[in-house]
């Protein structure tokens, strides 16, 4: 079979975009493997959220591999997402005009691992870094020969990355002990095999590329412009839509739909989208067989517009005190409640951004639970939370500039003061959403 030899700048931005469903679709099983240096579970969400990073700075646009890269760098999490973000700046730094043949790819692997070896002091063999380095020798060797072309070294690179994984365990006593591999290293797997998805022209990921099923994307955004106009638009492209708004000119968005690209040029075109990710959802082989998801979520909230902003999601808002009659498929968000929650779920939020950022991610029409509610654990936790030391503008912006230098690219402020979150965010140079809360101390959001 004849595959390109070469893939443009479109073709790098759907390797990338794919990568974000990959890798989102299969956190979860990511997360699991996840036992060094520290069992924290965290290890797929940090490689999601990195290359969602790199995706959301296509939006300003510019070259394509130097935005991927830009947006990798500054969203990386983990040490995993900082190799993920190497890799795609070896890309950058390999291309002209963000074309890739063989050889920029065997370029850009042999640049990450000089790139990771100078940002890494202590290198472990049987993480990730190994991974990398057995695919960037593959590819180089492979690249070699006379007859070489981008899918025979794309795959080559594949090929020695996958038995690198398979020998991690042999590496890393934490890893033989788990009986797992490494999860990073399975990370960096996922995202190659997203560039020969991308060059063979297959179907997403294993089990989805039956030709009765279908495949749906889930979009989520935050956008700033005319609301009802987006909705009328977006009606028609997918279901599950839903518009959580922050103000009567900004909101949440999120939609389900088979014409992702459709809805992502509508948002465009309709105002300003920040904040996009994209999550592949399970297929299924008959639109009409889809059975309706008999599912509550519940939190406390005072009233206002955190209620107002919660209601429109779907959300049953209580008072802390309230009884809860949560039953086993119920989602609880455990935001100050004094309460038993009943049978619920529970996913914990320390605080209202929190909540808010569990919400955010929440799949109404998924009937998986356990995925619902692992996914808002996942984003509550990494919701990271201050509260400035006064009342005030510039004590909100210097707690702000705190968090951030930690990382980050959104801020949600939850304030009685009236602030101007368009001032903040030339302040901060990140995306601020600012909600004015009577009788509540100031809290500030990062994610």
């Amino acid at each position: 079979m004849s595959y390109p030899s070469t893939l443009d700048a479109q073709g790098l931005r759907n390797w990338a975009t794919r990568a974000v469903g990959e890798l989102s679709h299969r956190r979860d099983e990511i997360n699991a493997l996840n036992v060094f240096p520290v069992p924290d579970s965290d290890t797929g969400s940090n490689m999601t959220h990195t290359m969602e990073a790199a995706v959301e700075e296509l939006n300003n646009g510019g070259d394509v591999a130097d935005a991927l890269a830009l947006g990798a760098v500054r969203g990386a999490r983990g040490n995993s997402g900082m190799v993920l973000s190497q890799v795609l700046r070896g890309v950058a730094e390999s291309t002209v005009d963000s074309v890739i043949d063989g050889g920029v790819f065997a370029r850009s692997l042999q640049q990450a691992v000089e790139l990771v070896d100078r940002a890494i002091t202590e290198p472990v063999e049987g993480t990730v870094i190994t991974v990398l380095r057995a695919a960037a020798e593959a590819a180089e060797n492979a690249a070699a020969r006379p007859s070489a072309t981008l899918h025979g070294i794309v795959s080559a690179a594949i090929t020695a990355a996958r038995t690198a994984l398979e020998h991690t365990p042999s590496q890393l006593p934490a890893l033989r002990e788990a009986g797992v591999v490494d999860a990073g290293g399975a990370g960096l797997v996922i995202l190659l095999e997203s560039l020969l998805a991308e060059i063979e022209g297959t179907a997403g990921h294993t089990g989805l590329s039956e030709p009765e099923a279908v495949t749906e994307l889930e979009v989520i955004f935050f956008f700033e412009g005319d609301i009802e106009a987006l909705q009328a638009f977006l009606t028609p492209l997918g279901d599950s839509l839903v518009i959580a708004r922050a103000t009567e000119h900004s909101a949440n968005v999120h939609i389900h739909s088979q014409q992702a690209g459709t809805v992502i040029e509508t948002a465009f075109g309709a105002g300003k989208v920040t904040n996009l990710r994209l999550e592949v959802l399970p297929a299924y082989a008959d639109p009409a067989a889809k059975k309706p998801v008999s599912r509550r979520v519940f939190a406390a909230a005072p009233p206002g517009p955190i209620t107002n902003l919660l209601e429109s999601a779907g959300v049953t808002v209580v008072s802390p005190d309230a009884p809860i009659t949560a039953e086993e498929e119920d989602i609880v968000l455990a935001t100050g409640l004094s309460t038993d929650t009943g049978a619920g779920r529970v996913v914990p939020a320390q605080s209202l951004a929190a909540a808010l950022a569990a919400i955010s991610v929440y799949e109404p029409d998924n009937s998986n639970t356990g995925a619902v509610v692992a996914a808002m654990r996942d984003a509550a936790k990494s919701m990271r939370v201050a509260y400035p030391s006064q009342e005030t503008p510039q004590s909100i912006i210097a707690t702000c500039r705190d968090l951030l230098a930690e990382g980050g690219e959104q801020v949600t402020i939850l304030s009685a003061l009236d602030l101007d979150e368009e001032e903040i965010s030339q302040h901060l140079h990140v995306d601020v959403m600012a909600l004015e809360v009577p009788d509540i101390a100031t809290e500030i959001g990062v994610e």
